[in-house]
C-alpha cells in the first residue's frame, strides 16, 4: 500500500470508529504533513481519495470535512428482472424526442451522454491535427485505409499492453467513433432477424442500432453494482438461438455498473462453452476512480470472442470521431465491413491522435481528468442526497460519469422529464434505455459537467418536483 493509500485508510478508520464526525474539519495540508511526515502531494492524494469515495468534501476556502450527511447515504437500487422473452424494436422515435432537449445550450445538461468538453485539451490536440494536416504525406490517403493508420493503432495496442493485454495491431480497426465499431460487429455476426442478448437497463444507442439492422433483442438483468446477471445470461443462452452479446462491463451507461474481475472471467468462460461472441462497448474504461484499472476483457479472451469497442470521445478528444474495434477473430470480417460501408476514417485525424499518444502527456491528461470526476461525483451525489426525498434509491459508481436513481414508487420519470425541461433542466428518463420501456421510475443523471451554482440549483429543483408527485 502506498503512503497516500495508508493515510487515507487511517483517516477512513478514524470516521468509521467516530473519531472523526460529520461535519468536523480534516487537519490542513500543512497541518497533515507534519503530523505525518509526508508530503504535501501524499496528502492531497489522500484527501482526493476519500473524497472520490464520498467520505469528506472540500470546501472552497474552508479546506476538507468529513461529509455532513454521512451515514444518510440513499439505499442502491435493487436488480429486477425484465418482463418476457425477445423483444422487436420500436425505439428510435422515442428515444430521439427525448434526446433533442440536450442540444441547447440553455438547458443544464443532467441528462447529455457526454462530459463538459472543456475537461479535455482541444488546444493542444488542435495543435498536433494542424501539424497532421500541414505534412500529410498524399500516399496516406492510400495507406491509412482500414484497417487504419498503422502508428495509431500500435499506440492503442501499447494501451492494450499496459492493461495487461496482448493484442496486435493487425487485430484493431480503426473507425468513425465507437458507434460505428458497435454496428460493423453487429453487421459482421448476425443478420436481419437474428437475436442478440443485451443489458436491461442498456445505452439506448444499441438498441438504436439494433433496429435499424432488424435485430430481436432478449434483456438479461442487471445489478448495479456487478453487472449483468449470469444465470439469467446462462437461461438465455440455453433457451434461445442468441447469435451475439452487446454488453458494457466497466462503469456501464447508465448503471455506471462495473463488472468485477471474477465474474468478468467466467460471464467469458460462459460465453465460450456456449460459442457466442461478445461485443463490448468500453467507451469508459479509462475513467475509473480507483488506483487499478478494470480487468481488460482482452486479457482473458483466450478464444478470440471478444469484439472490444472503444474510442477517444469520452476520454481525450470528443468531436474528433475515432474508435477502434479489437475483434480478435473477426478482424477481417469486420475490416472489410468498414470497406463497404464508409470506406475509410479521416486520415489526419488519425496521424494527430497517434502523435498525441506518444507525445502529448496523455497519462497526465488521464490522471486529472479521473480526480475531477470522482471529485465531481462526489459532489453531486451529496447534492442528491441531500434533495431528493426518502425512498430515492442510488447507484454509486466507481468511475463514468454517470448517476443512476431510482425513484420512489409512484413517481413518474416520464412526467419528470418534461416538467424538469419547462424549468430548463434536461434528464434522461428510465424507459430509453429498455426495450419494452421499463424503469418507469428510474432516471440517469450527468455529473460530468462543471459543479456551479446553476447545477445546484437544477438538482435541488428536481428533488421538489419529485417530492410533488408524491
Amino acid at each position: 500500500m502506498s503512503r497516500y493509500q495508508d493515510l487515507a485508510a487511517q483517516t477512513e478508520r478514524l470516521i468509521a470508529d467516530g473519531l472523526l464526525r460529520p461535519g468536523d474539519r480534516l487537519p490542513s495540508v500543512r497541518q497533515a504533513c507534519r503530523s505525518h511526515d509526508v508530503s504535501p502531494v501524499t496528502v492531497t492524494q489522500a484527501y482526493y481519495l476519500l473524497e472520490s469515495r464520498g467520505l469528506i468534501e472540500a470546501r472552497p476556502k474552508s479546506g476538507y470535512f468529513v461529509r455532513a450527511r454521512l451515514g444518510q447515504r440513499l439505499p442502491e437500487p435493487e436488480m429486477r428482472r425484465p418482463l418476457g422473452d425477445s423483444t422487436q424494436l420500436e425505439v428510435s422515435d422515442f428515444i430521439f424526442r427525448i434526446l433533442e432537449s440536450v442540444k441547447d445550450p440553455s438547458v443544464v445538461p443532467l441528462g447529455s451522454s457526454f462530459p463538459s468538453p472543456y475537461l479535455f485539451p482541444l488546444d493542444k490536440l488542435g495543435r498536433f491535427l494542424a501539424t497532421a494536416a500541414r505534412k500529410l504525406d498524399p500516399l496516406a490517403t492510400v495507406t491509412d485505409l482500414p484497417p487504419g493508420n498503422e502508428e495509431l493503432r500500435r499506440q492503442i495496442a501499447l494501451r492494450y499492453l499496459a492493461h495487461g493485454a496482448n493484442v496486435a495491431p493487425q487485430e484493431i480497426v480503426v473507425t468513425s467513433g465507437a458507434m460505428e465499431g458497435l454496428n460493423l460487429c453487429l453487421q459482421a455476426v448476425t443478420r436481419p432477424g437474428d437475436l442478440i442478448a443485451i443489458e436491461s437497463p442498456t445505452f439506448y444507442a444499441g438498441l438504436q442500432a439494433s433496429e435499424r439492422l432488424g435485430l430481436k433483442v432478449i434483456e438479461i438483468p442487471t445489478h448495479p453494482r456487478e453487472g449483468v446477471s449470469l444465470p439469467a445470461l446462462d437461461e438465455a443462452l440455453r433457451q434461445h438461438p442468441v447469435k451475439a452479446c452487446l454488453f458494457m462491463l466497466n462503469f456501464a451507461n447508465p448503471q455506471g455498473s462495473l463488472v468485477p474481475d471474477a465474474h468478468k472471467k467466467a460471464l467469458l468462460e460462459l460465453l465460450q462453452r456456449h460459442d457466442v461472441p461478445l461485443i463490448e462497448d468500453d467507451v469508459y474504461a479509462e475513467l475509473y476512480f480507483g488506483q487499478q484499472a478494470p480487468l481488460c476483457s482482452k486479457a482473458v479472451d483466450e478464444a478470440g470472442l471478444v469484439m472490444h469497442v472503444s474510442s477517444f470521445s469520452k476520454c481525450l478528444a470528443p468531436g474528433y470521431r475515432i474508435g477502434w474495434v479489437a475483434a480478435g477473430r473477426y478482424a477481417q470480417a469486420i475490416q472489410r465491413q468498414k470497406l463497404s460501408t464508409s470506406l475509410a476514417t479521416t486520415v489526419p485525424v488519425q496521424i494527430a491522435l497517434a502523435d498525441y499518444l506518444k507525445h502529448g502527456g496523455y497519462e497526465n491528461h488521464l490522471r486529472h481528468l479521473r480526480r475531477t470526476l470522482a471529485q465531481r461525483e462526489a459532489a453531486f451525489t451529496a447534492a442528491v442526497e441531500s434533495h431528493f426525498p426518502a425512498g430515492t434509491r442510488l447507484a454509486r459508481p466507481q468511475g463514468g460519469y454517470f448517476l443512476w436513481l431510482e425513484l420512489p414508487p409512484g413517481v413518474d420519470a416520464l412526467r419528470l422529464h418534461r416538467q424538469a425541461l419547462a424549468c430548463g433542466i434536461s434528464t434522461a428518463p428510465g424507459p430509453i434505455f429498455s426495450a419494452k420501456r421499463e424503469f418507469a421510475h428510474s432516471l440517469r443523471l450527468n455529473f460530468g459537467h462543471p459543479d456551479t451554482e446553476a447545477q445546484q440549483a437544477a438538482i435541488a429543483t428536481l428533488g421538489q418536483l419529485v417530492a410533488a408527485q408524491l
